[in-house]
């Protein structure tokens, strides 16, 4: 925990968008490790951990208590200003990806967060490397359809 703590937690607020809630998936997985730590530290702990956290996720979005829903609305762009527009652009994509099915989410966050291949994934979820696919493309094909193409802005250099 002391040396890759810190990462298994930035994992899971990926998973979750929550700071709280991937305090406590961190918690509970590593506290459910505790019980077997000879036999998990003798391998490669951090994987295991990663699958802990990531069912952890995946079961506690079919609790009651994820029923939750946030009713505030995006507020108002203030200014046009480049910074502002990274802001409101890195919420859109937090609430894109919030909207997505939890297996769909987590396939997202393994592949491109954590690098990991197909079949490291579908270890991880439990299931076979094409319904990692399936779930990557449909993931991907969801955040395109939220998203409005922007226009190409062509830059020229003039010496």
């Amino acid at each position: 925990m002391a040396s890759r703590g810190h990462a298994l937690l930035r994992f899971a607020y990926l998973l979750s968008a929550d700071r709280y809630l991937a305090e406590d998936l961190t918690q509970e997985a590593l506290v459910r490790a505790h019980r077997r730590w000879t036999s998990i530290q003798r391998a490669d702990p951090e994987p295991y951990l990663r699958k802990a956290i990531v069912r952890q996720y995946l079961s506690w979005r079919r609790r009651r208590s994820s029923t939750e829903t946030i009713l505030a609305d995006l507020p108002e762009r203030p200014d046009p200003s480049p910074a502002s527009d990274q802001v409101v652009e890195r919420d859109e994509m937090w609430s894109l990806l919030a909207a997505l099915p939890p297996s769909q989410r987590a396939v997202l966050v393994l592949r491109y967060y954590e690098d990991l291949p197909d079949a490291d994934i579908g270890e991880i979820l439990g299931c076979n490397e094409s319904t990692v696919r399936v779930h990557a493309f449909k993931a991907l094909k969801r955040l395109r359809a939220a998203t409005p193409p922007r226009p190409l802005t062509l830059r020229t250099s003039r010496d």
